[in-house]
């Protein structure tokens, strides 16, 4: 049984500051994750800008990163697209770099139907078959939901192993754990959600926030997981500032900022995506004071 862990990391990608993408930092930032509290990297993905990096760029990433934590953690490499051949290229491609597992996103734009949907997972799936699939659904970005009976279509898909839910409704959650078998890995793919989403069988999360609080993160899920549901609320309710901070433009402007915060040399995200307004950037380093995870004035 394919095992991702609690923690999954969407990691960032770094930038230098002509805008090339930073593969020493990029390196040294995932084993810095790997040794604090994050069992699974999801490289590429929203948090890692997908939508402006080129294919080569994400293969050398996938490559890179895969050396940084080579026995301290798994990677799962983002080779979703909109097109199904596409998607069927990439994932093949990052397959034979030795990666752990793919991440393959709701197709964005073009709005397909369950059916077609359907379709298009199983297709991927088929054509890498001994590579764990996680499906993403965020149809706040793609524009289209993906419904909890198509999700249990696809659990049925033997390398189909889990869903990254995005939807932020326990409904839709719930519904897709009644449907799935018990081994279908359902993580949340909101910080916020998380500990709600434990309580009706989710693993864990793929996190954006445990770039910054990873260990304090799986403390939380592990408590739950071990009866101490007082314990696990009180790490959430401590977190939640930051969980909503990070979040208060668009993702993942504020974790970079964050980031640079503490010291790294992560550089800005790539058009179209702008740095965030200072009013905003001041709260996020309030929150961040506040969780001693910077020192006041540091920049």
């Amino acid at each position: 049984m394919v095992d991702f862990g609690r923690v999954l990391t969407a990691m960032i990608t770094p930038f230098k500051r002509d805008g090339s993408v930073n593969y020493a930092i990029a390196a040294e930032l995932a084993a810095h994750l790997a040794d604090n509290g994050t069992d699974t990297l999801v490289m590429c993905g929203t948090t890692g800008e997908s939508p402006t990096l080129s294919w080569e760029e994400e293969y050398q990433l996938f490559t890179v990163v895969l050396e940084a934590v080579e026995g301290k953690a798994q990677v799962i490499a983002g080779c979703g697209s909109n097109s199904t051949k596409e998607a069927i290229a990439a994932t093949q491609k990052a397959a034979k770099i030795g990666i752990h597992g793919t991440l393959q996103v709701v197709p964005y734009y073009n709005k397909p139907p369950q059916a077609g949907l359907y379709q298009h997972f199983q297709a991927i799936a088929q054509a890498s078959p001994d590579l764990p699939v996680l499906i993403y659904n965020i149809p706040g970005r793609t524009g289209q939901n993906l419904h909890p009976e198509t999700v249990a279509r696809l659990a049925e898909v033997r390398n189909i192993v889990g869903i990254k839910e995005s939807t932020g409704s326990i409904d839709q959650v719930s519904e897709i754990r009644r449907l799935t078998p018990q081994e279908f890995q359902i993580y949340s793919g909101d910080d916020y959600m998380t500990l709600p989403l434990l309580a009706i069988g989710a693993k864990g999360v793929v996190s954006v926030a445990s770039h910054l609080v990873g260990n304090q993160i799986k403390q939380m899920i592990l408590a739950f997981g071990s009866g101490q549901v007082q314990e696990a609320t009180e790490i959430h309710l401590k977190l939640f500032p930051l969980f909503k901070a990070l979040f208060a433009t668009t993702n993942p402007i504020l974790v970079k900022k964050a980031l640079e915060l503490q010291g790294w040399e992560v550089g800005s995200t790539r058009l179209p995506l702008w740095e965030a307004d200072s009013q905003v950037c001041q709260e996020l380093e309030v929150v961040l004071t506040e969780l001693n995870l910077v020192k006041p004035g540091i920049h």
